[in-house]
């Protein structure tokens, strides 16, 4: 059971990859409805000044978790980057007035935010003894 949840884990990984790599080469090259939606969640922040620097972070965040879901190595470790940005992105979408549809296409941004979300808790899940071993020696050592 648990070799097949990790063989499917290559379809997640796959979908995570390339949700979050399509959306670079709007991020990467200042595209207006990007630079709009980066400007609209630091101007809730109080920090107009940072739109490229919080577009682009989230850019480089998103390309590091892909490149680290598609390695079986680090596939745990990308899952759980991924989620944590898509984290971000949800509560950005949900509480700022960014809004669940910003460009009134039926919340497809949204949506798919929700879909890498849950897919990358599978992979988590899928690769859960080897995330509780993880949690065991970060725990040896801090003590």
């Amino acid at each position: 059971m648990n070799r097949t949840l990790k063989f499917l884990t290559w379809p997640a990984a796959l979908f995570i990859a390339g949700i979050l790599l399509w959306y670079e080469q709007f991020k990467l090259t200042a595209n207006p409805g990007s630079v709009e939606l980066f400007t609209t969640i630091v101007t809730w922040l109080h920090i107009p000044d940072y739109e490229a620097p919080f577009r682009l972070g989230v850019a480089t965040m998103e390309i590091i978790a892909s490149v680290l879901v598609i390695n079986v190595p680090t596939r745990l470790f990308g899952a759980v980057f991924a989620m944590g940005v898509m984290s971000g992105a949800i509560f950005f979408h949900v509480l700022s007035p960014l809004g669940i549809d910003p460009y009134n296409d039926g919340a497809v941004l949204f949506k798919q935010a929700c879909a890498v979300w849950l897919a990358s808790a599978f992979i988590v899940v899928a690769y859960r003894d080897e995330a509780m071993d993880a949690v065991a020696y970060a725990r040896r050592l801090i003590a």
